[in-house]
């Protein structure tokens, strides 16, 4: 393994195409076994959903299904992922985590891609897990409201600003908040969860929203 089994985080191996787990991820925020689904879904489902994306971002797309390093996308899927990339791309570049430091879109591309990834995966697997029955509404919220809550406490952080400012310029993920703003402002799901309307600060319009896969 890359990671010791006390590390509280997960990787994609493309040259081995597998994601790894430590031991110390599953506990919460991410995991609890007497937590509510849905709040499981969004946290280690979206964890899991992020490392599988990795598979399929700008660089994990490079390499087949054995780890060989090779071509294996047609042209025209080539073509279609580098336009939503670059849309994807367009609205990272926007995000100011602080005054005057915007977040790079090239650096963080694949792992952005990857919380898209985990978004998508996660609320699949969680609507899947429910066997076509309504999902139960706990503490006044819906399953969807609560998988996104789920994603969005994982990522529940504090910086001081000098940290921060490094972040920004070295970290391939984005800041803590836009992993959280990032993929959820492009899942019609999100909107229809909480009654996201036009006008309001992250609204992205139907037709502008990215939907990679």
């Amino acid at each position: 393994w890359g990671m010791t089994p006390q590390t509280v985080n997960a990787y994609y191996d493309q040259t081995k195409n597998e994601i790894v787990f430590p031991a110390a991820i599953l506990q919460p925020p991410f995991f609890d076994p007497n937590a509510d689904p849905a709040v499981n879904y969004g946290g280690i489902g979206g964890v899991i959903g992020h490392e599988i994306g990795h598979g399929f971002d700008d660089q994990g797309r490079k390499s087949d299904g054995d780890g060989v390093l090779r071509d294996w996308w047609t042209a025209e899927d080539a073509t279609r992922f580098e336009a939503k990339t670059a849309q994807l791309g367009a609205q990272y570049a926007t995000y100011e985590p602080i005054a005057g430091y915007h977040i790079n879109p090239d650096l963080t591309m694949g792992e952005n891609i990857g919380d898209m990834a985990g978004v998508t995966v996660g609320l699949d697997a969680y609507h899947l897990s429910l066997n076509g029955q309504p999902a139960p509404v706990l503490d006044g919220l819906t399953g969807d409201q609560r998988f996104f809550l789920g994603w969005a406490q994982v990522w529940n952080s504090k910086y001081r600003e000098d940290a921060l400012k490094q972040q920004v310029a070295t970290d391939p993920h984005s800041n803590a908040i836009f992993r959280v703003i990032g993929p959820v402002r492009n899942s019609d799901a999100w909107y229809d969860a909480f009654n996201v309307q036009p006008g309001e600060k992250y609204y992205v319009a139907p037709a502008d929203r990215v939907r990679l896969w």
